[in-house]
This record gives structure tokens, C-alpha cells and sequence, in this order.
């Protein structure tokens, strides 16, 4: 079974970079306080990075 990741967004993205707003769209977060359950790959962790001052994120089993 895959890990999955638990991102929440914290912070928001007005006065960011469109990239990040973006980003946090492709990763399902619309407003603060929203979490969504994500697979835990590459190309979550890389979304994840790019916008890591905005989200918390926590390892589900």
C-alpha cells in the first residue's frame, strides 16, 4: 500500500507568484484550512516544495 500526504494550506497565496497559485490549485487547495489527501510521489513531494511556506503537511499510513 502507498503512503499518502495530507496537505494543508496555512497561508495565503495572494501577493505570490502565479506559479505558486497555480500550484496550490493543481494540488486540489482552493482556501485556508482546506486539507487534501494526496499520493505520496515525486511529483506531489516537488508541488509540495515548491509552495512549502503556504502548506503543512503530515504522513498518513
Amino acid at each position: 500500500m502507498m503512503a499518502k500526504l495530507l496537505v494543508t494550506q496555512v497561508k495565503s497565496a495572494i501577493g505570490g507568484k502565479q506559479n505558486q497559485r497555480d500550484t496550490l490549485r493543481s494540488l486540489g487547495l482552493k482556501r485556508i484550512g482546506q486539507t487534501v489527501e494526496r499520493p505520496d510521489d515525486d511529483v506531489t513531494r516537488g508541488m509540495v516544495r515548491a509552495v512549502a511556506h503556504l502548506v503543512t503537511v503530515e504522513e498518513v499510513k
